[in-house]
């Protein structure tokens, strides 16, 4: 495949207004689909002239987003089945598909057995070390790059202020407006760093609202001035960086939309107006997946979501679910100046990625060194005395909340420190009088869940007997998952709170290592609680 500005001059002038049209399309593409699905698709791919594929993990996955009742496949060979179907897709395209996928923390975000790096709040708890996030987008890039993959939907632009978030949240590197900015910038600039385009995503700002934009339509009741202080802030920064693509999102912003009713998605005013004419952008506007029903189920004609959505200025429709006739209705209805200038913005996006790739090498990064790094500098200590005194020669008793496929962090603190240690599950707890008494609990704690729904997965009676021990006894908590947990907890003002975030083996052995007095605590909270 050639890979030269020539190529795609000549390429452009030979194609017709719809074959234009098609190129502006991104549909799903599932790595773990039938024969019968990925045939489908390649003829869509083929004689509708389709732009481009988002890869996501399996229809039941992508499903489970709002309705959260059908069975995930697991595929250990996730990664092979995607390489070769990317070479599979490309084969049945006329012109190079652009191959999107969502890998905010890593490929592991929709493929299994493959690299995890730290969610976007847990590198917000890094102190001055953009060049770690800087890395983190180098090594996503190159893991994207080895699969056969151009463009990454990320950076998460969005500045978390709502604890409550559904959606969003950790995906955020957290509630100040200027970390926020500086991390996303130095992980979008590490991805293109490695020839990956980079996304902001969720313009105008997704991070204060309860409302999940899978299952209806966030409203976000902010001035426009308020707006252009902190939500705006981090996307403007992002664009005069030269970010390749702003995702918009599907939430309503009456102060830029005009109504509480719109999604941004569907607003000329904010797209052509806001983001295009006063922040200056003139990059690719992408879509959020038009599958989500904050948009999808107002829409029940095949197709004119996609026309409504190219009409406020959308130029790629991900996850457009009736493309042949969103094509047919575009080409039919729009007019041709604007269909021009779409096509023009995503050939010129295809330009400047586009590998050959016999270049590609599917060798994945080593995320291990990186992420222990990372573990040592996020260690965040929110509530007592965090030097090795606090954690004296006594009568411990270890209490580990949750389960995890391998606790090497009481295995680490039992070869150097004696105690008994029990093993407490979510759904029900003992009482406080089963539990064995010591001078000291020390208490890891695993929820089961990212998302603050159903108090992240915890059951009542277990958050009682964590707050029971909280206020009754000496109690040392380590907390691997999101620190927004610690809004449900009570605890006593003597109690130690330790933050390490993640519970990936790195995290937990440094955090035992904290424990025995061996590395300091050096994060800081990046949100603010309740």
């Amino acid at each position: 495949m050639k890979n030269s500005i020539d190529f795609w001059k000549e390429k452009s002038y030979s194609l017709s207004l719809k074959q234009k049209v098609g190129q502006l399309f991104m549909p799903a593409a599932f790595i773990n689909d039938s024969e019968e699905e990925i045939t489908r698709l390649e003829a869509l791919i083929k004689n509708a002239c389709i732009g481009g594929i988002c890869f996501f993990h399996s229809r039941e996955s992508a499903a489970t987003n709002y309705e959260g009742k059908k069975e995930i496949p697991y595929n250990a060979d996730s990664f092979q089945t995607l390489r070769k179907l990317v070479t599979r897709y490309q084969k049945a395209a006329k012109i190079p598909l652009l191959i999107a996928i969502d890998a905010e923390w890593g490929l592991a975000m929709r493929i299994e057995n493959t690299h995890q790096y730290p969610y976007a709040l847990t590198l917000g708890a890094l102190q001055g070390e953009t060049d770690l996030i800087y890395k983190v987008g180098q090594h996503i890039g190159a893991d994207c790059r080895a699969a056969g993959i151009h463009w990454n939907f990320a950076p998460v632009a969005d500045i978390n202020s709502n604890p409550d978030n559904p959606v969003i949240g950790y995906r955020s590197f957290g509630s100040n407006r200027s970390k926020v900015s500086k991390n996303a910038l130095a992980f979008s600039r590490g991805m293109q760093q490695q020839g990956i385009l980079s996304c902001a995503k969720h313009f105008p700002g997704h991070g204060d609202t309860a409302t999940d934009s899978h299952l209806g339509l966030p409203v976000i009741s902010k001035s426009r001035s308020e707006l252009r202080e902190h939500e705006l802030a981090p996307f403007s920064e992002l664009i005069q960086d030269g970010v390749d693509a702003v995702m918009i999102g599907h939430l309503a912003v009456p102060a830029l939309t005009g109504d509480n009713i719109t999604p941004a998605t569907l607003s000329d005013r904010l797209i052509k107006g806001t983001l295009r004419q006063e922040m200056g952008f003139e990059g690719v506007v992408v879509s959020d997946a038009l599958n989500m029903h904050a948009v999808s189920k107002h829409y029940p004609e095949k197709g004119e979501l996609e026309f409504q959505a190219f009409s406020a200025g959308i130029d790629v429709f991900c996850f457009s679910e009736h493309p042949e006739e969103g094509i047919n209705k575009i080409s039919d209805r729009g007019p041709r100046e604007d269909i021009e200038a779409a096509f023009r913005r995503i050939w010129e996006l295809k330009s400047r990625c586009y590998w050959d790739p016999g270049t590609v090498h599917p060798i994945l990064s080593d995320c291990k060194p990186l992420n222990l790094e990372i573990a040592q500098k996020c260690l965040t200590a929110y509530q007592g005395e965090t030097t090795s005194q606090a954690f004296p020669d006594a009568e411990w008793m270890g209490v580990q909340i949750g389960a995890v496929e391998d606790n090497l962090f009481f295995k680490r603190i039992m070869q150097k420190k004696g105690l008994q240690q029990i093993t407490i599950d979510w759904e029900k707890a003992p009482s406080m009088d089963q539990i064995r008494s010591g001078d000291r609990y020390l208490l890891a704690i695993f929820p089961p869940s990212v998302k603050p729904t159903n108090r992240f997965g915890c059951s009542e009676a277990t958050l009682a007997l964590i707050n029971g021990l909280l206020q009754s006894e000496k109690v040392t908590l380590y907390l691997f998952g999101n620190p927004y947990f610690l809004n449900l907890l009570q605890p006593d003002p003597d109690n130690t709170i330790i933050i390490a975030y993640q519970n990936f083996g790195v995290f937990q052995e440094v955090a035992a290592d904290h424990f025995l007095g061996k590395c300091p605590a050096p994060g800081q909270l990046p949100i603010q609680l309740k």
